[in-house]
C-alpha cells in the first residue's frame, strides 16, 4: 500500500481526488470560504475577543442599515417572517372590526368602522391572546386609532377603537 492509498478519504475513488460531493480541492475552497467569512464576522463583532477586532468601523446612526440585521442572515429572515405574521394578524383584526363593529359615514362620504374595546376584547379573545399588542402595532402603522397609550381589560372597555381610512 503506497502513501496515496493510505491517505485516501472515505468515498475517494482510486486516489484521483474525486470525493462524493465534489473534488477535494472544491471542498477545501468551500471550507476556506466559511473560515474567511467567520473571521470577518468576528472582526466586526464588538464582543469578540479576537486580536484585531478593535479595528471595527464605527457605525453611523444615519446609515440606512443601522440597527438592522445583515441582509440575507437568519435574523433578517426571521424578522421578515414575523412581520408577515403580524401583518396577517392586523388584517384579521381589521376584518373582525368590520364584522362586529359599527359603520359610520364621515363628512367626506367615506365609511369608517368603530368598536368598543370591551366588545372587541370579548370577540378577539377566542382567536388570540395578543389583542393589545396587535392594536398598538396597527395604530403605529396608521390603520386604527384609540385614546390613550395602553388599553386595559375592564378599565378601558368603553374606549372606542376606530379604523382609519384605508
Amino acid at each position: 500500500m503506497d502513501l496515496e492509498e493510505e491517505n485516501a478519504l472515505p468515498g475517494d475513488d482510486d486516489g484521483t481526488g474525486e470525493v462524493a460531493g465534489g473534488s477535494l480541492s472544491s471542498r477545501i475552497a468551500k471550507w476556506k470560504h466559511v473560515e474567511d467569512e467567520h473571521k470577518h464576522k468576528q472582526l466586526i463583532n464588538p464582543f469578540s475577543e479576537w486580536a484585531g477586532s478593535s479595528t471595527r468601523t464605527k457605525l453611523d446612526k444615519d446609515d440606512p442599515n443601522y440597527a438592522r440585521p445583515v441582509e440575507g442572515s437568519m435574523t433578517a429572515i426571521r424578522g421578515q417572517k414575523a412581520g408577515e405574521r403580524i401583518s396577517g394578524e392586523i388584517k384579521q383584526l381589521v376584518g373582525i372590526m368590520q364584522q362586529y363593529g359599527q359603520k359610520q359615514a364621515t363628512d367626506d362620504g367615506q365609511v369608517r368602522y368603530w368598536i368598543r374595546f370591551g366588545k372587541l376584547f370579548d370577540v378577539y379573545s377566542n382567536i388570540s391572546n395578543k389583542l393589545v399588542g396587535i392594536l398598538m402595532r396597527a395604530r403605529k402603522q396608521g390603520q386604527i386609532d384609540f385614546e390613550g397609550e395602553m388599553l386595559w381589560q375592564r378599565r378601558d372597555d368603553h374606549v372606542i377603537i376606530s379604523m382609519l381610512e384605508q
